[in-house]
């Protein structure tokens, strides 16, 4: 049943016991920023994250734990493979979970995503073996088709002068779960040597080294499963079938202006449903969905390699580095990405533009990796503090790159249609993702059989090869590539 109008004029009308239509109403009500929507999402979307790249710090030792290596070098080869299940889970799901939230609601595809953090990612903290490790991961990766519907979400539990900074939010609160996820991991893996008064080698924690990082993740993910029933649903749910014929004749004879309203209306609406087809030949859509997609993919290797290469023997290239010393970089990362982008980004994005920043932070970004093989030379506090100022950097660029890309896709498709459009962007960073910690593990297992190689040798080659990635990225932000949807 509709509500009668008082204005006279295009008025919106709301329909009683519709989630979306209490959302809007109660949008209209308040015109300061929504603290408590911001809170919402950042929430949800780091529980979300963090077990995406949890692992990477452990994953070394896990894959040396297992014993399925028969040499070290071939560690990063399965530690590859154990890094993609989850992304390969997630491109094979993602497009059906923007189904579920079309057509069943956002909340339950959000509660249902945090939900499955709780019992599989607490199942890998729990493997015995390699194939049990990459079931649950994958498991973990197919529920795990969140961030689609919540960048959806973000846009329409915001009124339009906020909706930027739910975006920005969006980015923000999964990159520092991409990078606050191996902190923990590196922290709080094998608690049993590093905390031997608290956790004893028989205990639970001794006997299952890398569980305590996932235990402590599925407890915070409860938290907001449980948090996430008192959401907000955004999805209209309208019963025509039961609307007022009378009383919808009756308003368009008020006024001529209504009835014209009413026919551009009926217009918009064959133009919207024509329109719903055609988000693969929408090349500004399509064109930023590629360039993020190739971005990804250099960061989900970056991600694994940064883990395996400070961890891997000096003899190797590495730094000998612990997971507690990884977490520490991770940790430092994740705090001036936190300040950066609540901070400085928008004033930076308000200058530049997002394209522009992207640009900027991808050729940036390949001198910072092109330094790092030279760091195993340093030692002591100068590595320490180089490695910490570089990580740091490269964090900040490689999320503003992110943003940008996401703020691209959303500006150009209409708001019925950001669904779908982040349901295919999900599905082709999944599986650009699914490629990066496969390829970049063999390529690292590769690069360690070749010290004495006369060109590129050791890790020299592992990060020339991201910089290649980088730098077709790069390439891909200018035109006639990459197109943005006029306004």
């Amino acid at each position: 049943m509709a509500r009668e109008s008082k204005k006279p004029l295009l008025e919106k009308r709301y329909y009683e016991n519709c989630p979306g239509c209490k959302t809007d109403l109660l949008k209209q009500s308040r015109t300061g920023i929504p603290v408590r929507e911001l809170v919402s999402i950042w929430i949800a979307l780091l529980c979300n994250a963090l077990p995406v790249s949890s692992l990477f710090p452990f994953l070394y030792f896990m894959i040396r734990d297992f014993q399925i290596a028969k040499r070290v070098e071939d560690i990063g080869y399965y530690a590859g493979i154990l890094g993609s299940s989850f992304m390969f889970g997630r491109a094979l799901t993602s497009v059906l979970w923007g189904v579920m939230a079309d057509r069943y609601g956002r909340k339950p595809v959000i509660i249902m995503g945090s939900f499955s953090v709780v019992i599989f990612n607490t199942l890998f903290g729990l493997s015995l073996n390699f194939w049990m490790a990459i079931g649950a991961r994958f498991l973990l990766g197919s529920f795990n088709g969140l961030l689609g519907p919540m960048t959806a979400y973000a846009v329409e539990i915001f009124r339009e002068e906020h909706q930027a900074l739910g975006l920005s939010i969006v980015s923000t609160s999964w990159g520092i779960g991409l990078i606050i996820g191996p902190a923990l991991g590196g922290f709080l893996a094998q608690p049993a040597d590093k905390y031997p008064s608290i956790f004893s080698k028989e205990s639970l924690f001794g006997r299952f080294p890398y569980f305590l990082p996932c235990l402590s993740i599925s407890l915070f993910a409860l938290g907001v499963t449980i948090a996430s029933c008192w959401l907000p649903e955004t999805l209209h749910m309208h019963n025509e079938s039961n609307m007022s014929q009378d009383g919808l004749c009756a308003d368009m004879e008020t006024s001529s202006h209504w009835s014209n309203a009413n026919e551009k209306k009926d217009e918009i609406e064959k133009n919207e449903s024509t329109s719903k087809g055609s988000l693969i030949r929408n090349w500004p859509l399509m064109s930023s969905i590629i360039v993020y997609c190739v971005f990804s993919l250099h960061d989900m290797a970056y991600s694994e390699i940064f883990s395996l290469w400070a961890e891997s023997p000096k003899k190797f290239g590495g730094l000998s580095y612990s997971t507690d010393d990884v977490g520490k970089v991770l940790a430092i990362s994740g705090l001036s990405l936190l300040v950066f982008q609540l901070w400085l980004y928008p004033y930076v994005e308000r200058f530049l533009g997002p394209v522009m920043i992207s640009r900027i932070a991808g050729i940036l970004s390949i001198p910072l990796l092109t330094c790092y093989p030279l760091l195993a030379t340093l030692s002591g506090f100068s590595l320490s503090l180089i490695l910490n100022c570089i990580s740091a950097i490269k964090n900040v660029l490689s999320v503003s790159i992110v943003t940008g890309m996401l703020m691209l896709q959303n500006n150009a498709v209409e708001q019925h249609q950001r669904g779908a459009a982040n349901g295919i962007n999900m599905t082709g960073m999944s599986l650009f993702k699914a490629v990066g910690p496969a390829g970049g593990g063999a390529i690292f297992s590769w690069a360690q059989k070749r010290q004495d190689s006369a060109f590129l040798p050791g890790d020299h080659m592992v990060f020339f090869m991201l910089n290649v990635v980088e730098a077709l990225g790069v390439l891909m932000t200018f035109k006639p590539f990459l197109r943005q949807r006029h306004q």
